[in-house]
């Protein structure tokens, strides 16, 4: 059961609201109660077999927490220490069994020759998000971080169903305050506007946008599997399309996610925050799936030493956490690789920044090209990088990125150099050749890309939009201009948020899957 399903928008939201603030008269805990059965519901739609799963995941980790804050309360370390590797070990080989079997089988097949087979492991839904969260979890309270143990909180903590599809992956520090009272009518009023105000949003951005663009993805990106050469502007075409469709999948989700939850009283952490607008690489994984980029950074490349061991280690920390971080994302080298590019990028750009702090070269803050030049890079760096993460094989991903620097020519359509018969020669002087292909399906897909980029740079992101009603738990500030399209519970934006998710559930003609939802 997907967020952009008519199963999810007409029976189980409704009916899980509904119940929530039924539940609401017999107090907090009722409320909880009726929380976590819809979250049982909802993850049972998807599979049932699959429920008992969560289950013993959550009843697992919940007692070795109990047994991890004990062991942190003794006077040696030694036993809390061992009870945290096994609750990890414990976590990560469920992840491993379930996502990574049948990659490591084929790997070790191709190099020592054996014929293991495991046959098809299905991918329970949000492991990945839930087993994260959990590790983290445990890793806190051996910093040192105290909760009182409570089992159906920490249960609505893990399997609510606002975050099982992709996240965002959550702290239970920051949730289970949330869960502690009753929400008051007054409140669950402007929660209910607020949160179907930013789900409507994203639900459009899923259905209207990303799918829209996506229809133009998947040809180009099959042509070049099957080995077909991929021209210049056939290869960007892809490559950018991918890049919108993606944008926009990813932001929907995290905006249907958040006002989901919004709707129950809970504010989740902002996960998205206009990634394509960062100057550099550092900034993008500050703006680009943060609670992951959080993680990754608190519990991953901290524990490994961060910045604290020289120069040279800082860069190892760095790559062995991006490749992790690629490797998170799917069990194939291309992850792996594309979580490689960024380990490189975030390499070079550190590099950068402590070359020009040696130098005393700080650059011009006030000056516009700096930054836009900036963005400019890291964006044509971040487009390159997406190519692995969305063909299937190396072989692929090489001949889109070769056809990107034009190494198989570059054609456009007759018909659309017609339309432009000054240019004619210009095109053929620079090696542009034609081609019998149709125009218009060339001219649809750049017309997309184009008014997606200029969605994507110019226009307010969700968060500013909603700014004015703590959309996020962290301070959102709406930018200096545009003060019409600041939100607001009046007419207005009731007809306009109303014309908004019409426009979404009209442009729903099949359930489409979103593209994390298999991380």
């Amino acid at each position: 059961m997907l967020f952009n399903s008519n199963l999810f928008l007409f029976a189980f939201f409704p009916a899980a609201l509904a119940l929530f603030v039924f539940a609401g008269r017999w107090g907090n805990r009722a409320q909880l109660a009726a929380v976590l059965c819809a979250s049982g519901v909802f993850y049972a739609a998807w599979d049932p077999r699959f429920l008992a799963l969560l289950a013993g995941s959550i009843l697992t980790n919940f007692a070795i927490g109990v047994i991890l804050a004990n062991a942190v309360a003794r006077p040696t370390a030694r036993l809390a220490r061992h009870v945290l590797c096994v609750g990890i070990t414990v976590n990560l080989l469920t992840l491993g069994l379930f996502k990574y079997a049948n990659f490591f089988v084929s790997n070790l097949d191709a190099l020592t020759g054996t014929r293991f087979f495991l046959g098809h492991i299905i991918l329970p839904l949000g492991i990945s998000f839930f087993t994260f969260e959990q590790i983290g979890y445990l890793v806190d309270i051996r910093r040192g971080t105290t909760y009182r143990p409570d089992l159906l909180r920490y249960a609505v903590f893990v399997s609510f169903f606002p975050r099982l599809v992709a996240g965002p992956i959550l702290r239970y520090s920051e949730i289970v305050p949330q869960l502690e009272t009753a929400v008051p009518a007054r409140s669950r009023t402007e929660d209910i506007a607020v949160g179907l105000t930013i789900f409507a949003i994203g639900l459009a951005k899923k259905a209207v946008l990303a799918d829209g663009v996506g229809i133009y993805v998947g040809p180009i990106f099959g042509a070049a599997a099957s080995g077909n050469p991929v021209d210049f502007f056939v290869a960007w075409a892809g490559a950018l399309a991918y890049t919108c469709q993606l944008y926009f999948d990813f932001s929907g989700y995290s905006d249907m996610a958040i006002g989901t939850a919004r709707c129950f009283g809970i504010r989740f952490p902002m996960n998205f925050n206009s990634p394509y607008k960062s100057s550099n690489i550092i900034e993008f994984w500050r703006r680009w799936h943060m609670t992951l980029s959080r993680f990754l950074r608190d519990y991953l490349y901290i524990s490994l030493g961060g910045n604290k061991r020289g120069r040279a280690r800082r860069y190892l920390n760095l790559m062995l956490t991006m490749l992790l971080g690629g490797l998170w994302h799917g069990a194939n080298w291309t992850f792996v690789a594309w979580g490689g590019m960024h380990g490189l990028y975030l390499i070079i750009n550190h590099g950068w920044h402590a070359a020009k702090s040696r130098l005393g070269f700080n650059g011009n803050s006030a000056s516009l090209w700096g930054p836009t030049i900036g963005t400019a890079v890291t964006f044509v760096a971040v487009v390159c990088a997406w190519v692995f993460f969305r063909a299937p094989t190396f072989a692929s991903a090489a001949n889109i990125l070769e056809g990107m620097i034009g190494l198989h020519g570059a054609t456009i359509p007759a018909a659309v150099l017609a339309q432009l018969p000054s240019s004619g020669s210009f095109f053929q002087a620079i090696g542009v050749t034609t081609t019998s292909a149709e125009g218009g399906k060339a001219m649809q897909v750049w017309i997309w890309i184009l008014a997606l980029l200029l969605l994507i740079f110019l226009a307010p992101n969700t968060q500013e939009i909603m700014a004015g009603f703590n959309p996020v738990l962290e301070a959102t500030t709406p930018p200096s201009t545009r003060q019409r399209l600041f939100w607001q519970p009046n007419l207005k934006w009731a007809i306009a948020g109303g014309a908004i998710a019409f426009l979404g559930v009209v442009s729903i003609t099949r359930v489409s899957e979103f593209l994390y939802w298999q991380f």
